[in-house]
């Protein structure tokens, strides 16, 4: 490859948006000397899996704002110079019965086909995503991604997941349908854990070398008790979840109010998948995003070569 076409390459920008359960979320990033380089890192709460759960389908007004905050950041990325832009939509348009409403606003905000994620794709992608940023080079890696809507666990080697599953439980959901106080009681959280036990059930991992933990509730979970993430460390997180106020611990923790809203869920969930794989979980410092991403890179780089 001659020098100048590796530079070019190497100059290559993708972008993607992100429209999950939670949050819209913009990342434009190119290949950096360690993986990814950060270019844009935007992100917007508004909560579509809350409209899943209490009414099975997406407010039209949720819809509009989700496609304004696409169009938004579509011009973002473009101004920052991004050769392949991308939105995707994860666990919301595989529940809410609407999603076809969603998909065409969002469509006509971007000027460009959106992308359904299946539960399949979306783990591969945030295995890709975690396991291109880990910094250790085990084997067998396994990877939990709790999203709002959905979890992802999947084991497999370096290159590939070779073992996947998806349950159709996520952080936002299960707060919305068990946990009405701030902080939750215990009733509520012992019946989140009863529900989360029984998605569980029959769910039998490979034996990994190194387990990460990817999404929101992990990066949460790094600001309040660390990178490693074992029974201990969750078992206290979770104690002090229940005992202050999601507005207390956002301040103490600098996490959105609304993230810190389902962190006893997804808290719950981790200590579910950590004890499934029977090792600690790691917080990964990529994801779904950082996948597509990573996806996109390759894409542009076979056209160029």
């Amino acid at each position: 490859m001659s020098t100048g076409k590796a530079t070019r390459m190497a100059a290559m920008r993708a972008g993607v948006i992100d429209v999950g359960s939670n949050t819209v979320r913009l990342l434009a990033a190119k290949r950096g000397r360690r993986g990814l380089s950060t270019i844009l890192n935007e992100k917007t709460h508004l909560g579509l899996g809350v409209d899943v759960e209490r009414y099975g389908e997406l407010s039209e007004s949720k819809c509009f704002r989700a496609a304004e905050l696409a169009s938004r950041y579509a011009a973002l990325a473009r101004s920052s110079g991004v050769h392949r832009l991308q939105v995707f939509v994860t666990a919301p348009g595989r529940q809410a019965l609407n999603a076809g409403f969603l998909h065409r606003l969002l469509s006509e905000a971007v000027g460009a086909p959106v992308r359904q994620l299946s539960s399949e794709e979306e783990g591969r992608l945030a295995y890709a995503g975690a396991v291109a940023a880990c910094r250790s080079d085990p084997d067998t890696v396994a990877v939990c991604d709790v999203g709002g809507g959905s979890t992802q666990l999947m084991v497999g080697t370096p290159k590939e997941p070779v073992w996947l599953r998806s349950l159709d439980i996520g952080s936002l959901r299960l707060t919305e349908r068990f946990h009405h106080g701030d902080p939750p009681q215990g009733g509520e959280l012992s019946a989140a854990a009863r529900v989360v036990h029984d998605a569980f059930s029959g769910v039998v991992a490979p034996v990994a070398r190194v387990a990460l933990a990817t999404g929101g509730t992990a990066r949460a979970m790094r600001r309040m008790v660390g990178r490693h993430l074992d029974e201990r460390e969750l078992l206290a997180a979770l104690w002090l979840l229940s005992v202050e106020s999601s507005e207390a611990i956002a301040e103490k923790y600098r996490i959105p109010v609304e993230r810190a809203r389902t962190l006893p869920a997804g808290a719950i969930i981790l200590l579910e998948a950590r004890r499934r794989l029977g090792l600690a979980l790691e917080v990964a410092r990529g994801g779904v995003r950082e996948g597509v991403v990573l996806e996109l890179l390759a894409e542009l780089a076979a056209e160029a070569a």
